[in-house]
């Protein structure tokens, strides 16, 4: 069982220097985690070099982006991007007159889906080309970096690759009840992860999530014995999630959201990082506390923990610096007065025991039951209902607030962490945002 090992005390500065890379190995769409890293690279003068999943034309077929397309995707990154296709997963892999894996969802119905059977010869040879085709493409998107690095420099490489849903219409309708049903619309998640539609989603979040990891570290050995020629440094981290600690009746306290899909995938991602740390390489996934995505409309009830962070800042000193936060929150709501009746909803929900009993750290991740996904969801509807917009939440302030603060951590914490996995919670990140902007 893993050891919960999370981060304390703030880091000192990194050693980066100007000339130094930082590798986006994913590509950046739009603002979060990764952006906080960016930042804090750009300032400290790095060279910043990404990667593209390229796109699939009309027959989709794989190709590297286009002149325009690349030159919009450098122009976001500020840097140079790689142009090889690094897309994930293998739904749309198959061998030479096989149909891929997704062509086989096109006839799944929502009544029955749990007895839909699946041809695993056809997913497994699928599986088998979707991860020769991506180390192949890693290998020479490797080749290609080891020419772009300056002699002397050290070298950080930040994963940001996760996800794996097939794209599938008729799997949407399943998915929606699962992570946003309720009554009689609630769809069971195990009762979906048990069938084989679920055993091919978790099969696709492996290969994007976690062993995306396993062939960019086997790739880039390369690099690394370059970069030690000349007494450089090269580093690895990833963005985990694997539930963080939130205060809750003035004590910090471990929690998750129920049921993380691509939980499995990111322990399999830890372990990882776990063994590459028994071969002297430098790599550590740091879990993040959640933050608002466009993935929140899909998960209800993710973004709830969001809003303690407002009562971390408080706690950790913030003063002035913290009461201005909660104006600024307060002013994005119908009354004033909403916010304290949002925080102490999610503060009962949150020290209810029955919700408590989903938060078992040895459980993590555990599925949910339509009591819990009744009351997560209601609890979500009641806190946006609160704003005066639905396009000006409160999480979308203190999201801004997590991955600033989690993207100077990790920059500067990756210099010196020993550790293979580390955890960020809301009191390490009210510690950040403090030294930064209540000195």
């Amino acid at each position: 069982m893993i050891k919960f090992t999370p981060l304390r005390t703030l880091p000192t500065s990194s050693d980066f220097k100007e000339n130094d890379v930082l590798v986006l190995f994913g590509e950046l769409f739009r603002r979060g985690y990764a952006n906080g890293v960016i930042d804090l690279a750009r300032s400290k003068g790095m060279k910043i070099i990404g990667a593209t999943v390229g796109r699939r034309d009309e027959n989709k077929l794989l190709r590297p982006l286009t002149d325009e397309e690349l030159q919009a995707g450098e122009e976001n990154l500020g840097g140079k991007i790689i142009n090889i296709p690094l897309e994930a997963g293998f739904t749309l892999d198959s061998k030479p007159g096989q149909a891929n894996p997704e062509e086989q969802l096109t006839n799944i119905k929502l009544v029955g889906f749990e007895k839909q059977t699946l041809d695993w010869d056809n997913i497994n040879d699928a599986r088998e080309v979707g991860a020769n085709r991506f180390r192949t493409a890693t290998r020479e998107f490797s080749t290609q970096l080891k020419t772009m690095i300056p002699e002397g420099a050290n070298v950080y490489f930040v994963h940001t690759m996760a996800g794996g849903v097939p794209k599938s219409r008729n799997l949407a309708p399943i998915m929606n009840r699962v992570f946003k049903g309720t009554g009689n619309r609630y769809i069971s998640s195990k009762a979906l992860w048990e069938c084989e539609i679920g055993k091919l989603i978790a099969m696709n979040f492996e290969e994007v999530t976690a062993n995306t990891f396993s062939a960019l570290l086997d790739m880039t050995e390369d690099i690394r014995n370059m970069v030690s020629e000349w007494n450089g440094k090269v580093f690895y981290s990833a963005y985990g999630y694997h539930g963080n600690e939130i205060l809750v009746d003035d004590q910090y306290q471990w929690q998750s959201y129920c049921f993380y899909a691509q939980g499995e995938a990111k322990m399999k991602l830890e372990q990882y990082a776990i063994e590459a740390r028994k071969k002297g390489i430098a790599a550590t996934i740091f879990n993040c506390p959640e933050i608002g995505t466009n993935s929140t409309d899909i998960f209800p009830g993710v973004e709830v923990s969001l809003y303690l962070l407002l009562r971390a800042v408080t706690k950790e000193g913030g003063g002035a610096w913290a009461e201005e936060q909660v104006i600024i929150c307060k002013n994005k709501l119908t009354e004033s007065a909403e916010f304290d009746s949002i925080l102490g909803a999610i503060e009962a929900n949150r020290r209810d025991p029955f919700i408590q009993s989903f938060q078992g750290f040895n459980d993590f991740p555990i599925h949910h039951n339509q009591k819990y996904a009744d009351q997560m969801i209601e609890l979500s509807k009641f806190v946006v209902e609160k704003h005066k917009s639905r396009d000006d939440l409160i999480i979308d302030h203190t999201s801004r607030l997590i991955y600033e603060s989690t993207g100077r951590l990790i920059f500067n914490h990756i210099w010196n962490v020993e550790e293979a996995v580390i955890w960020l919670g809301h009191d390490i990140i009210a510690k950040e945002l403090i030294s930064i902007y209540a000195k």
